[in-house]
C-alpha cells in the first residue's frame, strides 16, 4: 500500500453537500438584505472558510457584519443544511475496504467539527474514522493547513511518509504541502480541473473508482 494514514476532506470528497451549503448561504444573504445568487454560482464557497467567502459575497471587511452572516448561515445549516447532503456512491465501501487493509482514516475539514461529527454520524460514516478534526465555532483551526497539522499531531512522526491528504480544492493541496505530506485531488468535487492542475497535487483521481484503485495499489 502506498499510503496507510489517510486524511479526508468532507465537502466535495466524501459527500456532495452543495444543496445544504448553498441554500444556507442564500438564507443568510436574504436575511441580511443582499442579492441572492443562484446555487450554481455559489459552488466556489464550498471549501474555503465561510467568513472569507462572506467577505467576497458582502464586499466588506466589517467583522460585525461578517460574524452576523456566519451566525445566520449556521442557524439554518445546523437545523436543515446538515442533512441536505448525500454521500458519494462508493465511498462507504471504499472506507471499509481500506480499513480492512490496515489504513487509518482521519477527517480534516475546515467545517466546524461539531457539524462534521453530526454529518458523519447521520450518514453512518463516523465508525470508519479514528479522528474527526475540524474548525471550532470560535474561529480556531479554520485554515486547512492548521487542521492538517492538528491531525498529524495524533499520528506517529514515522508514519508521515505514508500519509496523504485527499480533497477536492486547492486549499487541500496547499494545506498538505505546508505539512509536507502527499496529496490526492479528486476531480468529482467542487474544484475545477484548471484549479486542481494549477495547484499541482501528487495525483488527480477523476472519480471514486479511480481513487480506490490508487489507494489500494
Amino acid at each position: 500500500m502506498r499510503y496507510d494514514i489517510l486524511l479526508w476532506d468532507l465537502d466535495g470528497t466524501l459527500t456532495d453537500s452543495k444543496e445544504g451549503i448553498t441554500r444556507s448561504v442564500q438564507y443568510a444573504l436574504s436575511q441580511l438584505g443582499y442579492p441572492i445568487p443562484k446555487a450554481d454560482d455559489l459552488e466556489w464557497v464550498i471549501g474555503p472558510s465561510l467568513k472569507e467567502s462572506f467577505k467576497i459575497l458582502l464586499e466588506t471587511q466589517n467583522d460585525a457584519l461578517l460574524n452576523e452572516a456566519v451566525l445566520t448561515y449556521r442557524r439554518r445549516f445546523q437545523e436543515i443544511g446538515l442533512y441536505e447532503n448525500e454521500v458519494y456512491s462508493g465511498i462507504p465501501e471504499l472506507l471499509l475496504q481500506l480499513r480492512e487493509k490496515g489504513c487509518k482514516h482521519f477527517l480534516a475539514t475546515s467545517k466546524p467539527r461539531i457539524f462534521a461529527e453530526k454529518i458523519l454520524q447521520h450518514f453512518l460514516l463516523a465508525e470508519y474514522f479514528d479522528v474527526i478534526m475540524g474548525s471550532e465555532l470560535n474561529g480556531q483551526l479554520v485554515e486547512k493547513e492548521a487542521v492538517i497539522k492538528e491531525v498529524l499531531k495524533q499520528t506517529p512522526e514515522a508514519s508521515l511518509s505514508k500519509a496523504v491528504m485527499i480533497g477536492d480544492r486547492k486549499y487541500d493541496v496547499y494545506g498538505a504541502r505546508e505539512n509536507k505530506i502527499d496529496v490526492i485531488a479528486v476531480g468529482y468535487g467542487y474544484g475545477t480541473a484548471e484549479e486542481l492542475q494549477a495547484a499541482k497535487p501528487d495525483f488527480i483521481a477523476p472519480n471514486v473508482e479511480s481513487l480506490g484503485q490508487l489507494l489500494l495499489s
